[in-house]
């Protein structure tokens, strides 16, 4: 663990101070340098001495809290009043960007089951909703710490962004539930997936405000989150994960939706406060460590293979950025805005890795297509900020438009974006 804390906070910070670059993605980064594609490459007997077969089991549980916290918190700073003012044009947007990504994944899907790629049993439509969803996929908490930063949560490339972001996240978290649903082997593993899903999600979203609301009148009562306050929202936190999984879900769907269901004010600021610390700096990073202890870039070494991985990368920018482009300049955005919105929405960040470890997890994708989407994921969340200040920033700060940058530490923080997280 000091490895690992050390490893990831050395790197976020590395990214920030000489790339301008999120937390985040030297976090990302950090996880696949601490796996067999370098470390274990460069110092295999050290990196097997420090990260031991049993040590696996262990980072898994720690992941699972982590990535749960996470999505915990996306759900505290889901801003429900950016999806709801922009939801038409953001729905061009975002199913833009998602109906290219899928004719993709059609495209692909044959070609990579061919070569092996998929899990055993894994038949086509799985396979190419599954690629479909990974390829479509928009890191909302990265763009939304873009945006905030920049001082455009406001502007309509902001509001636009920010609410064509929350469609496109629903839509591919609900396509990959119908894929986990189908994978338990029979109609009614994925009518209980589908059905208890929906029945939680919607019962949660609709009486949850109601019946959480004891909770936030504590808070405000006390104008904190007491420990037994804290223990109270935990214990909900836990069950709502259980649910999901016993459902046939994954566990995250519960802590998103616990987030988004609880009443704003007191209760979600200092439950932000009091958790995002621990579970971004300890939690998070034993997930990214999980991942990249999974992802063995040294697999895509023949020339076939890199070709595959380049088809992907270069397929997923062209999918994304292009048609979220050309559905933005089709509602009526000048050239640059529109531009700005493709950059910011082929992001793919922490989202895609929660995604890709899911489906390694289940036996969708194999060892080696998980690496090639990795990869896929921090090129493009890489190339998000460089990209985004050459189409849109430089053009905006000669307007006025931008605001100054934040010298915030931990540029990816849930609790300090308006509209989402990270």
């Amino acid at each position: 663990m000091a490895v690992i804390i050390a490893a990831c906070r050395a790197a976020g910070w590395l990214v920030k101070t000489y790339l301008g670059q999120p937390q985040v993605v030297g976090e990302m980064i950090a996880g696949v340098i601490l796996g067999p594609s370098l470390f274990g490459l460069l110092a295999p007997d050290l990196q097997a001495m420090i990260f031991p077969k049993e040590t696996k089991s262990v980072l898994y549980v720690g992941a699972q809290l982590g990535i749960g916290l996470y999505m915990f918190m996306v759900g505290l700073g889901f801003r429900a009043d950016h999806f709801r003012s922009n939801v038409r044009s953001a729905a061009a947007v975002s199913f833009s960007g998602m109906i290219a990504p899928f004719l993709v994944a059609i495209a692909l899907s044959p070609w990579l089951m061919h070569m092996g790629l998929f899990g055993k049993g894994v038949d086509a439509m799985q396979a190419t909703l599954f690629l479909g969803a990974a390829i479509s996929i928009t890191a909302f908490p990265v763009l939304a710490r873009i945006i905030q930063e920049r001082g455009l949560a406001r502007t309509p490339l902001g509001t636009m962004t920010l609410s064509a972001g929350a469609i496109d996240d629903a839509c591919a978290w609900t396509v990959l539930a119908l894929v986990l649903a189908s994978m338990g082997g029979g109609s009614a593993v994925a009518v209980k997936a589908i059905v208890g899903g929906g029945l939680f999600a919607g019962l949660m979203l609709t009486m949850g405000p109601k019946l959480l609301a004891p909770l936030a009148r504590m808070a405000e009562r006390e104008g904190r989150v007491s420990p037994a306050l804290l223990g109270a929202v935990l214990v909900l936190f836990m069950l709502c994960a259980w649910a999901m999984d016993a459902a046939g879900l994954h566990s995250v769907f519960g802590g998103f939706i616990l987030g988004a269901a609880m009443p704003r004010g007191v209760l979600t600021r200092e439950l932000k406060r009091q958790l995002e610390p621990f579970a971004l700096v300890v939690l998070v990073p034993m997930f990214f460590t999980f991942s990249g202890l999974n992802t063995q870039l040294t697999m895509v070494s023949s020339l076939s293979l890199l070709g595959v991985a380049m088809v992907i990368l270069i397929g997923s920018i062209l999918a994304k950025a292009v048609a979220c482009w050309a559905a933005a300049r089709v509602t009526g955005h000048d050239n640059p805005t529109a531009m700005g919105i493709g950059v910011l929405m082929n992001a793919r960040g922490m989202m895609e890795l929660i995604i890709l470890n899911i489906g390694l997890q289940k036996g969708i994708i194999g060892p080696a297509l998980f690496s090639m989407l990795v990869l896929m994921a921090i090129v493009t969340t890489l190339m998000t900020s460089p990209v985004f200040e050459w189409v849109y920033g430089r053009r905006a700060r000669e307007r006025g438009e931008l605001g100054a940058l934040e010298d915030d530490s931990e540029p990816e923080t849930i609790g300090r974006t308006p509209a989402a997280a990270n």
